[in-house]
This record gives structure tokens, C-alpha cells and sequence, in this order.
């Protein structure tokens, strides 16, 4: 009897979001649904507006073509090293408190864009911003699928990222009329506030953070 207590408990830190609470209602999905569809989408136009000019920032800085492309692969390496440590956070934590981690997370990057004087210091960013993308990446599909169901989950899944592609074309459209207006500086400091505000979102819907991983 011990034994199996200890068990179960292990199994509940493993996988917080289905141990928390029960199965969730319809209604209760609709709700998460809607929240994670704003939240993700929010975030894509904060990105939306900073990635495009990011690489001309990041070209305009004195870096060489193979500093550019090195700076880009310690990106992508850095989200595929990650990527596997995500999901068992994702399982352990939840997944919407990590999509707090990295919504909240990469405001602050983005708010430090525009100090960057060194290649160095951009090689860091870059590696952080793939730490922090692997982390959005793996916890949102993990929780889009948690909070699908199994019958016309493809259909809501497609919706849900037809949704981001509308926000974050009209971030980058929106983008360079901004730089037009003001500066590159200022984008970022905008695509800062959306990500942080999408953070909030998910905080705002708190049927995100209660959901059960079964169907």
C-alpha cells in the first residue's frame, strides 16, 4: 500500500496539468481554447514585428556573412538542444506556466535588442532567444493538444494557426511603417510589450493553467 502512494505520487509530479484537476467540461475547453488562440496570437504579432528587422539589424551591426550565419545557427542549436528538456518541463510544470516563462522571458530579451554592442554579446542573445523559442514551441502544441478534442481536433488546430498566420503577417506589414515613422529601436520595444502582453492573456484565462491532459 506504501509502495503504491509512492507511486501515485511520483506519477502526479510527473504530470501536473492531468493530475490538478479533472477532465475539463466542453465549455471549460472552448474557454482554454480561446485564451491560448489569443495569447499565441498576440505573441506572433510581437514577433511578427521584430524577427523580419531583427536581420536587418542584425546585418546592419558590422557582422561578416559567416558571423550572421553563425549567430543564426547558435539560434537554431540552441532551441534544438532544448526542445526535449521542454516537453518534460512542459509535463512536470505545465505547460501554460512555461509559456509564461517564455512569453515574459523574451519581452526582456527584445527590450535589450537595442543595447547590443558586440558580436559576442549577439551570439548570447541568440542562444537565449533559442532556449526561449524551443520553450514556446514545445509547451504550446503539448497544451494545444490538451485542450483539442479528439474529434475535430485537426479542425481547431488548423484554425488555431491560420489565426497566428493573420497576426503576424499584419506585424510584419505593420513593421515597416513603423520603422518608416520611427526607428528599429522602436519595433522592438513594441514586439516587447505584445509578448509580454500575450504572457498576460494566459494569466487572464486561468481555465489555461487547470487543464487536464486527457481527452
Amino acid at each position: 500500500m506504501k509502495r503504491e502512494s509512492l507511486e501515485t505520487g511520483d506519477s502526479g509530479k510527473r504530470d501536473v496539468n492531468r493530475h490538478r484537476a479533472g477532465p475539463l467540461s466542453i465549455a471549460e475547453r472552448s474557454t482554454a481554447y480561446r485564451g491560448l488562440l489569443w495569447s499565441q496570437s498576440v505573441l506572433l504579432f510581437g514577433t511578427g514585428l521584430v524577427f523580419p528587422f531583427y536581420l536587418i539589424f542584425l546585418r546592419e551591426s558590422g557582422s561578416s556573412f559567416t558571423q550572421f550565419g553563425l549567430a543564426y545557427g547558435l539560434f537554431t542549436m540552441s532551441a534544438a538542444l532544448l526542445h526535449p528538456l521542454a516537453g518534460r518541463l512542459s509535463d512536470r510544470w505545465g505547460s501554460a506556466r512555461v509559456l509564461f516563462i517564455s512569453a515574459w522571458g523574451t519581452a526582456l530579451v527584445f527590450l535589450l535588442l537595442p543595447l547590443l554592442s558586440s558580436v559576442s554579446q549577439l551570439y548570447a542573445v541568440q542562444i537565449v532567444l533559442g532556449l526561449l523559442g524551443a520553450l514556446q514551441k514545445t509547451a504550446e502544441k503539448a497544451l494545444l493538444a490538451d485542450i483539442t478534442p479528439s474529434d475535430h481536433r485537426g479542425r481547431r488546430i488548423g484554425a488555431y494557426h491560420g489565426w497566428g498566420a493573420v497576426f503576424s503577417g499584419l506585424a510584419v506589414m505593420a513593421a515597416g511603417g513603423l520603422v518608416d515613422l520611427f526607428s528599429i529601436d522602436f519595433i522592438f520595444y513594441v514586439g516587447s510589450l505584445a509578448v509580454f502582453v500575450s504572457g498576460c492573456l494566459l494569466y487572464r484565462y486561468r481555465s489555461v493553467s487547470s487543464v487536464s491532459g486527457g481527452d
